[in-house]
């Protein structure tokens, strides 16, 4: 029935582009045009963010710096300064309020937006994004890009799609055939274990799972198939949620050679601590349990868990945790092939933003 379908959608996908070390060039003319690296240079820090002048050179952000220094040797290392970038946050999230309430951050930098209801007149989500991205070249001096379609899935692939400083725009009669003809690792939700394991079933391409029944998908991805099915044509009907519920936030490191090194497991898990807890900062997530994740050479996995009494203060506590439960297994005679670290029972459970009214009429 038609009256059962659910509502046409029209949701922005903003992205801001390479914003921490877009936040450190606009402050610095020095570095304009020169590649640089928001994070620590020493031998355990790790990239927060890289500019596009230093992704030419495959820098990115979570790789250890030591790598980074080695593919781009002008690689210029800036000290993070998150307090700059929440507040640079909040006047971009302020732009967005502007035009709907529906708005779920999911970092500093990014954020859905649902502009079905068209607070302004301005005829269309394309035109509203454009405002949004004009907007916030205007008050901050940095570029953002936005993709505008029906649903989070495809508005999330398309923002990524005209990068840096571009729109596009994925109507729904076009979403199934956009999906088809990108690598499976472009999709949201498809990380490079899962992306690996479609390859090696012969899944390279959004048509390539779009290919395959429903029960193929559960044998191999349980809880993930129908998400999978439904997202390899096109379908996503998850609501933009006001102060989205995250569950938790981590890093997880694979060494090449197993460790045993009482002194080399901690330098490790220190540098998984500083991929994590940049993702915590960017993110503004605030936790109070430390989870350990340790797999040994023979694969076993084991986790460890520490809950505080109030929220985790900082990244030394968030490590030191890590230290404490690390011990547990330590010494080792098998050998540790990966070190986790991660923050959990984050914010509250709150689903707000479901109910606004929408209207189906606004063009995409």
């Amino acid at each position: 029935m038609a009256d059962d379908a659910p509502p046409v959608r029209k949701i922005i996908h903003v992205d801001m582009d390479a914003f921490f070390a877009s936040v450190e060039q606009r402050d610095n003319p020095d570095l304009r045009g020169k590649p640089v690296a928001v994070g620590g240079s020493s031998r355990r820090g790790v990239v927060a963010a890289a500019s596009y002048e230093a992704r030419k050179f495959g820098v990115k952000s979570a790789m250890p710096s030591v790598t980074a220094a080695r593919r781009c040797p002008d690689l210029i290392f800036v000290k993070s300064r998150f307090d700059v970038y929440r507040q640079v946050s909040q006047q971009i999230r302020a732009i967005f309020a502007d035009y709907t309430d529906l708005i779920e951050p999911l970092s500093l930098d990014e954020a859905y937006l649902d502009v079905t209801v068209d607070r302004h007149g301005l005829g269309s989500a394309k035109a509203i994004a454009e405002a949004i991205r004009a907007r916030i070249k205007e008050e901050t001096q940095l570029t953002a890009s936005a993709g505008v379609s029906y649903n989070k899935f495809i508005a999330k692939l398309a923002s990524d799609q005209n990068k840096p400083d571009g729109l596009c725009v994925i109507p729904p009669a076009k979403g199934a055939s956009f999906v088809a003809s990108l690598p499976i690792r472009r999709f949201h939700g498809v990380g490079p274990v899962t992306a690996a394991k479609m390859e090696r079933l012969g899944i390279h391409s959004g048509a390539d799972l779009a290919a395959k029944p429903l029960s193929f998908l559960q044998a191999h991805f349980r809880s993930s198939a129908d998400y999978l099915y439904g997202a390899a044509r096109g379908e996503d009907h998850r609501p933009v949620r006001v102060d989205r519920p995250r569950k938790s936030v981590g890093a997880e490191r694979t060494f090449g050679d197993d460790l045993r090194d009482r002194t080399a497991l901690h330098d490790a898990l220190g540098r998984v601590a500083d991929a994590a807890w940049e993702r915590v900062a960017r993110s503004e997530a605030k936790g109070r349990t430390v989870t350990l994740k340790v797999r040994l050479a023979d694969f076993t996995t084991l986790t460890r868990a520490q809950t505080f009494s109030r929220e985790v203060a900082g990244r030394d506590e968030f490590l030191e945790a890590g230290k404490q439960m690390l011990e547990e297994f330590l010494p080792t005679e098998k050998g540790i092939r990966l070190l986790g670290l991660t923050l959990s029972k984050i914010q509250r459970e709150d689903e707000g933003g479901e109910e606004d009214a929408v209207q189906p009429s606004l063009p995409l």
